[in-house]
Order: structure tokens, then C-alpha cells, then sequence
């Protein structure tokens, strides 16, 4: 699974999926690519699911990239627990996904597999997606 390495804080604020990313808008790598049409958090376990799904696709044929990274750490408190008492512990980590944004690129195959495996993965996640090609303009 995704994480971190090491982060500077623990329990950070949450950030806002609000509004159209700023950058990763374009495919950059590879010649197709599935784009956010919605903002959502993407946990580490939905971009493996994924992931796994469009490789499995793709017979494991051709190139992935995963260009989001679940940076933040998401908290939860415990069930039935009163109100107060600071903030709940880290549950798990989340991607900020803004509508625009590029989560994942496919190249070496042909565009009708790359179409189905960037589909079969949008999936997997709680966002609205499309496929594009490299150099697509909004």
C-alpha cells in the first residue's frame, strides 16, 4: 500500500477538493490517461485496487504510472466516544483529488486496452472519471 514515509504532522487539517487542480492536468508520461471530473479523497486502498485492476487488464503488458499519492493521514474517532477530547487517531491515508487532475497513465498497448483497463480502474474509485489521450486539451 501507499504511505508515507515519514510525515511532519501527525494529524493535519483536512484539505479542500473544492475548485480545479492547479497542476498534474495533462498526460505527461504515457499517451493515455484517466482524468478526475470530480474531487474526492482517494485512500491508498482504492489507487491499489485501481492499479490492480488495469494491470491485470492489460495482462501486465505495457506502462503504468500512479500520479497521485496519498500524502495526507486521514482520523477517526472511536465509536460511541463523547464529543471533545482533541482530534481521533490516524485511520489511514488519503490522495487529494481535484477535478482535473491526471491519476493515472497507460502507455504500450493499444487504445482500445488502455480505454477498458483506465475504465475497468475508474471504477474502483469514488470519483467521476474520462480517458484521454496525450495532448488533449481541455
Amino acid at each position: 500500500m501507499l504511505m508515507p514515509k515519514r510525515t511532519k504532522y501527525r494529524r493535519p487539517h483536512r484539505l479542500s477538493y473544492e475548485g480545479r487542480s492547479k497542476a498534474g492536468r495533462s498526460v505527461e508520461f504515457g499517451e493515455y490517461g484517466l482524468v478526475a471530473d470530480s474531487g474526492n479523497y482517494i485512500s491508498n486502498r482504492q489507487i491499489e485496487a485501481a492499479r490492480v485492476a488495469m494491470t491485470r487488464y492489460m495482462k501486465r503488458g505495457g506502462k503504468v504510472w500512479i500520479r497521485i499519492f496519498p500524502h495526507l493521514a486521514r482520523t477517526k474517532k472511536p465509536l460511541e466516544v463523547r464529543m471533545g477530547s482533541g482530534k481521533g487517531a490516524p485511520e489511514g491515508w488519503v490522495a487529494v483529488v481535484k477535478p482535473g487532475r491526471v491519476m493515472f497513465e497507460v502507455a504500450g498497448v493499444p487504445e482500445e486496452v488502455a480505454k477498458e483497463a483506465l475504465r475497468l480502474a475508474g471504477h474502483k474509485l469514488p470519483v467521476k472519471t474520462r480517458f484521454v489521450r496525450k495532448g488533449e486539451t481541455e
